[in-house]
C-alpha cells in the first residue's frame, strides 16, 4: 500500500529528475546540451535549433505523461478495506482516437522537420560558383590527408595521436585542415582503406568516408578559431588515435598558407591510387587504382 511518506518520496524524486535536467542544460560550456558554441558554421544553429526544438516537446508531453501516472497511481490506490477488483472500463474511443492522433501528428512533425533541416545540411554548393573553396579529406589508418585542390598543394603528413594519460593525446603533430572563415567550403571525403568518419564536434556534424565512394560536406565556417576533429567510425587497433585539427583563420592567413605549403615543395595533391581496396570492381591487383 501507498503511504503519504511513499507518494511525496516519489513526487519529490521526479521533480528533480526533472528539475537537473533542465538546469544542466545551462552551461558556457555546452547549448543546449550539445558542444560548441552558436554560429560556428552556417549549419550548426539550424541543428541546434531542431535538438532543442525537439528535446522541449518531449518534456512537456514528458512531464505530462508523468504527471498522468503518478495522478492515477495516487488517485485510484488501493484504500485500506477495499477489496476485489475495482470497475473495468473496457473501450473510450475518444481517448483512444486521442493516443493515436497525438503520436501520428508527432511523427510527421519531426519527419518533415528532420527531412528539411536534412536536406539544407546534405545540399553541395553550385558547380558554377568559383568562390566555393574545394578541399579534399582522405581518411587511412589511422591518420588524415588533406588536399587543397583548388591551389593543388596538400598538408604535409601528421601523425596519429600520441596517448598521454587519462583522456590527454599529444596533438602536437596532428593532421591540421585550414579553413578559411566566411567562405562556402565543400569538403570531399575518401577513403584509403576501411570506412571512417570524418567528424568536427563543435560543428555538430559528420559524414562517413566510405571505400570506393566520394562524400561531400559543404558549409560555412563563420568563427576563427582551432577546433577538435576525430574519425567517428571505428576503424581498428588505433581508431581513438586517429585525430586532426581544424583551423579557421582569416582569408588572408589562408592564403598565405597554401602560398607557404607551395614554397616548401608540397605541391600537387595526394590521391587514393595506392590505397588498400583492390577488390573494388575495376581495381589493379597491383595498386588498387581504379
Amino acid at each position: 500500500m501507498l503511504t503519504r511518506q511513499r507518494i511525496k518520496t516519489a513526487v519529490s524524486a521526479s521533480a528533480t529528475v526533472v528539475l537537473v535536467g533542465v538546469l544542466s542544460g545551462c552551461t558556457n560550456v555546452q547549448s543546449g546540451f550539445l558542444p560548441g558554441d552558436d554560429g560556428l558554421t552556417s549549419q550548426t544553429d539550424g541543428i541546434r535549433t531542431m535538438w532543442t526544438t525537439a528535446w522541449a516537446v518531449l518534456l512537456v508531453i514528458g512531464v505530462l505523461v508523468w504527471g498522468l501516472i503518478i495522478w492515477s497511481v495516487i488517485a485510484y490506490r488501493r484504500r485500506k478495506g477495499e477489496t476485489g477488483l475495482p470497475p473495468q472500463m473496457r473501450y473510450n474511443m475518444p481517448i483512444e482516437a486521442l493516443y493515436t492522433l497525438v503520436p501520428l501528428i508527432l511523427i510527421i512533425g519531426f519527419g518533415a522537420y528532420t527531412i528539411n533541416e536534412t536536406y539544407a545540411l546534405e545540399a553541395r554548393a553550385d558547380e558554377t560558383d568559383t568562390s566555393v573553396v574545394h578541399v579534399e579529406a582522405i581518411g587511412q589508418q589511422w591518420t588524415w590527408t588533406f588536399n587543397y585542390t583548388d591551389a593543388d598543394v596538400h598538408e604535409p603528413d601528421g601523425m596519429p595521436a600520441q596517448y598521454v594519460s587519462g583522456d590527454d593525446y599529444d596533438r602536437s603533430e596532428l593532421p591540421t585542415l585550414w579553413l578559411p572563415v566566411g567562405q562556402t567550403v565543400e569538403i570531399a571525403l575518401e577513403s584509403r582503406d576501411v570506412a571512417h568518419s570524418f567528424w568536427v564536434p563543435d560543428f555538430l556534424y559528420k559524414k562517413d568516408t566510405i571505400p570506393g565512394r566520394t562524400n561531400y560536406w559543404t558549409f560555412t565556417p563563420q568563427v576563427e578559431g582551432t577546433y577538435n576533429g576525430t574519425c567517428a567510425e571505428l576503424c581498428g587497433e588505433y581508431h581513438s588515435m586517429m585525430l586532426f585539427n581544424l583551423k579557421v583563420v582569416s582569408v588572408e592567413e589562408y592564403e598565405a598558407h597554401l602560398e607557404d605549403l607551395e614554397e616548401q615543395g608540397y605541391t600537387g595533391t595526394i590521391s587514393t591510387e595506392y590505397n588498400r581496396n583492390q577488390n573494388l570492381p575495376g581495381a589493379s591487383a597491383s595498386t588498387g587504382a581504379e
